[in-house]
Protein backbone atom coordinates (compact mmCIF):
# COMPACT_ATOMS: atom_id res chain seq x y z
CA UNK A 1 0.00 0.00 0.00
CA UNK A 2 1.37 3.77 -1.18
CA UNK A 3 2.58 5.83 1.91
CA UNK A 4 0.15 8.26 1.24
CA UNK A 5 -2.96 5.80 1.06
CA UNK A 6 -1.45 4.28 4.51
CA UNK A 7 -0.90 7.81 6.01
CA UNK A 8 -4.97 8.75 5.25
CA UNK A 9 -6.32 6.29 6.84
CA UNK A 10 -3.83 6.32 9.63
CA UNK A 11 -5.12 9.58 10.28
CA UNK A 12 -8.92 8.76 10.09
CA UNK A 13 -8.70 6.45 12.96
CA UNK A 14 -6.47 8.94 15.18
CA UNK A 15 -9.53 11.33 14.18
CA UNK A 16 -12.08 9.32 14.82
CA UNK A 17 -10.32 7.59 18.10
CA UNK A 18 -10.07 10.99 19.22
CA UNK A 19 -13.60 12.21 18.64
CA UNK A 20 -15.09 9.17 20.15
CA UNK A 21 -12.71 8.47 23.20
CA UNK A 22 -15.37 8.74 25.72
CA UNK A 23 -18.00 7.00 24.01
CA UNK A 24 -18.98 3.35 24.65
CA UNK A 25 -21.24 0.87 22.82
CA UNK A 26 -24.47 -0.53 24.46
CA UNK A 27 -23.16 -4.21 25.08
CA UNK A 28 -22.61 -5.53 28.31
CA UNK A 29 -19.13 -5.12 28.17
CA UNK A 30 -19.34 -1.40 26.84
CA UNK A 31 -16.72 -1.95 24.27
CA UNK A 32 -14.91 0.96 23.27
CA UNK A 33 -16.86 2.86 20.17
CA UNK A 34 -14.04 3.45 17.84
CA UNK A 35 -14.34 -0.36 17.59
CA UNK A 36 -17.12 -0.16 15.53
CA UNK A 37 -15.88 2.48 13.04
CA UNK A 38 -12.94 0.34 12.55
CA UNK A 39 -14.70 -3.10 11.88
CA UNK A 40 -16.94 -1.37 9.01
CA UNK A 41 -13.77 -0.43 7.73
CA UNK A 42 -12.08 -3.63 8.09
CA UNK A 43 -15.72 -5.47 6.61
CA UNK A 44 -15.67 -3.10 3.98
CA UNK A 45 -11.94 -4.46 2.95
CA UNK A 46 -11.44 -8.02 3.94
CA UNK A 47 -15.61 -9.11 2.80
CA UNK A 48 -16.29 -6.30 0.68
CA UNK A 49 -12.91 -6.31 -1.20
CA UNK A 50 -13.42 -2.66 -1.24
CA UNK A 51 -10.31 -0.45 -2.16
CA UNK A 52 -11.69 3.26 -2.09
CA UNK A 53 -9.38 4.75 0.32
CA UNK A 54 -12.68 7.75 -0.03
CA UNK A 55 -14.90 4.75 1.26
CA UNK A 56 -12.50 3.39 3.50
CA UNK A 57 -11.94 6.51 5.33
CA UNK A 58 -15.75 7.73 5.41
CA UNK A 59 -16.37 4.58 6.75
CA UNK A 60 -13.86 5.19 9.72
CA UNK A 61 -15.71 8.78 9.67
CA UNK A 62 -18.95 7.19 9.41
CA UNK A 63 -20.55 8.44 12.88
CA UNK A 64 -18.78 11.51 13.49
CA UNK A 65 -21.30 14.02 12.85
CA UNK A 66 -23.84 12.11 14.27
CA UNK A 67 -22.19 11.12 17.48
CA UNK A 68 -19.43 13.97 17.93
CA UNK A 69 -19.37 17.55 17.91
CA UNK A 70 -17.16 17.63 14.56
CA UNK A 71 -18.54 19.44 11.73
CA UNK A 72 -18.55 19.22 8.43
CA UNK A 73 -16.31 22.00 7.38
CA UNK A 74 -13.73 19.96 10.06
CA UNK A 75 -14.01 16.55 7.78
CA UNK A 76 -13.76 18.68 4.54
CA UNK A 77 -10.55 20.36 5.77
CA UNK A 78 -8.47 17.24 7.00
CA UNK A 79 -10.25 14.50 4.52
CA UNK A 80 -11.58 15.87 1.31
CA UNK A 81 -14.89 17.17 -0.31
CA UNK A 82 -15.52 13.43 -1.16
CA UNK A 83 -15.55 12.12 2.66
CA UNK A 84 -17.53 15.08 3.53
CA UNK A 85 -20.42 14.25 1.10
CA UNK A 86 -20.29 10.31 2.21
CA UNK A 87 -20.33 11.03 5.88
CA UNK A 88 -23.16 13.60 5.53
CA UNK A 89 -25.38 11.16 3.17
CA UNK A 90 -24.89 8.79 6.33
CA UNK A 91 -25.73 10.92 9.21
CA UNK A 92 -29.23 11.00 10.96
CA UNK A 93 -30.11 14.32 12.25
CA UNK A 94 -30.00 13.51 16.18
CA UNK A 95 -32.91 16.51 16.64
CA UNK A 96 -35.21 13.78 15.36
CA UNK A 97 -36.64 11.47 17.32
CA UNK A 98 -35.63 7.94 17.47
CA UNK A 99 -38.62 6.76 15.07
CA UNK A 100 -38.67 9.06 12.60
CA UNK A 101 -34.71 9.06 12.22
CA UNK A 102 -35.08 4.87 11.37
CA UNK A 103 -37.92 5.36 8.79
CA UNK A 104 -35.74 8.10 6.95
CA UNK A 105 -33.26 5.42 6.75
CA UNK A 106 -35.12 3.07 5.16
CA UNK A 107 -36.65 5.30 3.00
CA UNK A 108 -33.45 7.49 1.57
CA UNK A 109 -30.92 4.47 1.41
CA UNK A 110 -31.93 4.09 -1.83
CA UNK A 111 -30.94 7.63 -2.83
CA UNK A 112 -27.60 7.42 -1.48
CA UNK A 113 -24.84 7.70 -3.29
CA UNK A 114 -22.90 4.52 -4.60
CA UNK A 115 -20.34 4.94 -1.95
CA UNK A 116 -22.37 6.17 1.03
CA UNK A 117 -24.66 2.53 0.42
CA UNK A 118 -21.82 0.55 0.66
CA UNK A 119 -20.65 1.86 3.65
CA UNK A 120 -24.78 1.62 5.41
CA UNK A 121 -24.44 -1.93 4.22
CA UNK A 122 -21.66 -2.96 5.90
CA UNK A 123 -22.77 -0.41 9.37
CA UNK A 124 -25.78 -2.89 9.23
CA UNK A 125 -23.85 -6.27 8.97
CA UNK A 126 -21.68 -5.17 11.95
CA UNK A 127 -24.78 -3.81 13.86
CA UNK A 128 -26.50 -6.98 13.40
CA UNK A 129 -23.70 -8.78 14.46
CA UNK A 130 -23.72 -7.04 17.81
CA UNK A 131 -27.23 -7.52 18.30
CA UNK A 132 -27.33 -11.04 17.45
CA UNK A 133 -23.84 -11.60 19.77
CA UNK A 134 -23.09 -8.57 22.13
CA UNK A 135 -26.48 -6.95 22.21
CA UNK A 136 -26.75 -3.84 24.41
CA UNK A 137 -27.79 -4.90 27.69
CA UNK A 138 -31.18 -3.38 28.27
CA UNK A 139 -32.43 -5.05 24.61
CA UNK A 140 -35.24 -7.52 25.24
CA UNK A 141 -34.92 -10.65 22.75
CA UNK A 142 -38.20 -8.77 20.70
CA UNK A 143 -36.19 -5.78 20.17
CA UNK A 144 -33.61 -7.46 19.10
CA UNK A 145 -35.81 -9.46 16.53
CA UNK A 146 -37.15 -6.21 15.25
CA UNK A 147 -33.50 -4.69 14.91
CA UNK A 148 -33.15 -7.47 12.74
CA UNK A 149 -36.70 -6.61 10.55
CA UNK A 150 -35.62 -3.13 10.52
CA UNK A 151 -31.99 -3.52 9.09
CA UNK A 152 -33.63 -5.08 6.09
CA UNK A 153 -35.32 -2.62 5.04
CA UNK A 154 -32.45 -0.28 4.77
CA UNK A 155 -30.76 -2.58 3.06
CA UNK A 156 -33.10 -3.56 0.92
CA UNK A 157 -32.29 0.29 -0.55
CA UNK A 158 -29.18 -0.19 -0.74
CA UNK A 159 -28.65 -3.56 -2.88
CA UNK A 160 -26.97 -3.69 -5.61
CA UNK A 161 -23.56 -2.45 -4.73
CA UNK A 162 -21.55 -4.98 -3.42
CA UNK A 163 -22.28 -8.65 -4.16
CA UNK A 164 -19.87 -10.11 -1.64
CA UNK A 165 -21.36 -7.64 1.26
CA UNK A 166 -24.95 -8.40 0.57
CA UNK A 167 -24.15 -12.11 0.95
CA UNK A 168 -22.45 -11.57 4.09
CA UNK A 169 -25.58 -9.76 5.24
CA UNK A 170 -27.96 -13.15 3.86
CA UNK A 171 -26.30 -15.43 5.63
CA UNK A 172 -25.29 -13.21 9.12
CA UNK A 173 -29.62 -12.25 8.79
CA UNK A 174 -30.50 -15.68 8.05
CA UNK A 175 -28.61 -17.31 11.39
CA UNK A 176 -29.65 -14.25 13.44
CA UNK A 177 -33.20 -15.05 13.11
CA UNK A 178 -32.77 -18.80 13.52
CA UNK A 179 -30.21 -17.70 16.53
CA UNK A 180 -32.73 -15.41 17.98
CA UNK A 181 -35.92 -17.49 17.25
CA UNK A 182 -34.22 -20.28 19.36
CA UNK A 183 -33.00 -17.82 22.29
CA UNK A 184 -35.45 -18.27 25.65
CA UNK A 185 -37.14 -15.15 26.25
Amino acid sequence: MPKEITTVILKALQFAARKHETQRRKDVAASPYINHPIEVANLLAEVGDVTDVDILVAAILHDTLEDTKTTPEELEQHFGLDVRLIVEGLTDDKQLGKEVRKQLQIKHASRLSGRAKVIKLADKVCNIEDVIERPPADWPLERRKDYLDWTEKVVHGCRGTNALLESCYDQLLKAGRSALHGAPE
